[in-house]
This record gives C-alpha cells, sequence and structure tokens, in this order.
C-alpha cells in the first residue's frame, strides 16, 4: 500500500540525503534487584493452588464484570494468541485499577533484568523447576517491589508453565499501550544518518497520513544498499523513494 502524493512531495521537498538514528523510549527503567533463585534441579510438579488463584485473579477478573464496564477498560486494538490473551489480561486489570503505566514500567523492568542478568534470564527459561516452585518465587521477588496486577502475571505465567514467553507478552502489553496514547509506529530508511532538522521534517510530513490525535513514533535506520533517498513505512503503508527503488522500476519498466 503506497503512502499519499502529499507525504511524497512533503518529504521530496525536505531534499533528504543524511539520516540519523533515533530512539524512542517509553519508560526509564532500572534492573530489578534479584533475591536467590531456587534450586534449579526441582522436579517439575502440578500447578499448585496459589498459582491457579493467582492465574484466575488475572486472567478471569475480566469476565465478571459487568458489559459496560469491560468496555470501559478493554485494550483499544485487537491482539490474538497466547501472548495477547495475559497481556489483554493484564491491561484490563491495570486499566480497573488506573495503574496501566505503573505496570508498563514494571514488565520494561522485568523484561530488562532478563536481558541483563542471566541468571534471571535462564530461570525464566529453564523447563526443569517445578511450576508450584517457580510461581513461589515470583511471588517472593516480586509483591514488595511491583503491583499485584504484575505480581498476578508472573505468578500466573509461572504456574502454566509460560515464563519463558514473558519477552513476548511483555511486548503485546506495549503494543495495547501505544495504542491507548495513540501512537503509530513511523520507520525511515535512509542510505545515511538524518540531521535532526530532517528527522523533525519527515515527522511534520508524515503527520497527515494518521487519524487526527494520533501521534507519529518515528524510528530510523541506515541502509547503504538503497543508495540514496529514503523508504518510509507507516502502519502497514509503504513509501519508496531510495535510488535503488527507482532504479528497480525503470529495470522492470524496460524488461
Amino acid at each position: 500500500v503506497r503512502l499519499t502524493n502529499k507525504l511524497c512531495k512533503n518529504i521530496l521537498a525536505a531534499n533528504f540525503i543524511t539520516e540519523r538514528t533515533i530512539f524512542v523510549s517509553l519508560v526509564s527503567v532500572r534492573p530489578l534487584a534479584l533475591r536467590s533463585l531456587p534450586d534449579k534441579k526441582a522436579a517439575p510438579t502440578m500447578i499448585s493452588s496459589s498459582a491457579t488463584r493467582a492465574s484466575r485473579a488475572l486472567l478471569g477478573s475480566a469476565s465478571r464484570r459487568s458489559m459496560s464496564t469491560a468496555a470501559e477498560h478493554k485494550p483499544k486494538i485487537d491482539l490474538y494468541g497466547i501472548h495477547a490473551r495475559y497481556a489483554n489480561a493484564a491491561y484490563i486489570a491495570a486499566s480497573k485499577a488506573s495503574i496501566l503505566d505503573t505496570v508498563e514500567t514494571e514488565l520494561l523492568a522485568i523484561r530488562k533484568t532478563a536481558a541483563e542478568s542471566p541468571k534471571f534470564g535462564d530461570y525464566l527459561k529453564n523447563p526443569t523447576i517445578a511450576r508450584d516452585k517457580k510461581a513461589a518465587a515470583m511471588k517472593e521477588m516480586l509483591e514488595e517491589k511491583m503491583s499485584p496486577v504484575t505480581v498476578n502475571l508472573m505468578t500466573a505465567l509461572a504456574g502454566n508453565a509460560r515464563l519463558a514467553e514473558t519477552d513476548k507478552v511483555v511486548g503485546a502489553y506495549l503494543e495495547l499501550m501505544k495504542a491507548n496514547r495513540g501512537e503509530v509506529e513511523a520507520t525511515i530508511t535512509s542510505a545515511e544518518p538524518l540531521t535532526k532538522a530532517q528527522a523533525d521534517a519527515v515527522t511534520a510530513a508524515m503527520k497527515g497520513q494518521v487519524a487526527e490525535g494520533k501521534k507519529v513514533v518515528l524510528s530510523t535506520t541506515v541502509d547503504p544498499s538503497i543508495l540514496g533517498g529514503l523508504q518510509v513505512q507507516i502502519g502497514d503503508q509503504f513509501l519508496d523513494l531510495s535510488v535503488s527503488g527507482k532504479i528497480a522500476s525503470m529495470s522492470r519498466n524496460l524488461v
């Protein structure tokens, strides 16, 4: 799907030949201070009653409310799959408690800790540890540091042997939060880094391509293979203003 001619003209008018990478940070997080983790050699056991209760508290809370209340807290976009199931439940629970941003910050902290601490990351992925022991460990590590929604989510993941999917669940929650804030992701690819002025001009040009009230969140990449010009991606819309794209188009027309 091609973007409109107006955006094409606005970008071309800016005469872009360089690009600067921009990193958009949703929140600033710190790694968790980890407590001692349980023995990795523990044999798998049946899910504990506490983990079951946590799972039900997280995943079943929305169904116990009226239709009007559920609609009020429903995510603004539909995501599907097992990761989305947990993320949707956490979102609804956080919305009802008015702590959407808090839960987002906490989940980013968990993701950051898993990425930076091999011990914690390996523990989340280890399938040999009993479910009830993992659920108890999550509760012990998090209940004094994080909100009940985040504790319930992580305990539910542990009790259902899905802690290895934590990163994907966090990613799904972040997608729901971007939709809640009205953010639309856009990616600009160029052969050389953009200057700040050029990046700002592209962002301004793209604002006319999104619905009123939406915010364009720009990220940039550098790909020398496009030779020059730009490639623009907004959602599922794509505009190729690159030199390589023009050469490819000319080649097709000559055939």
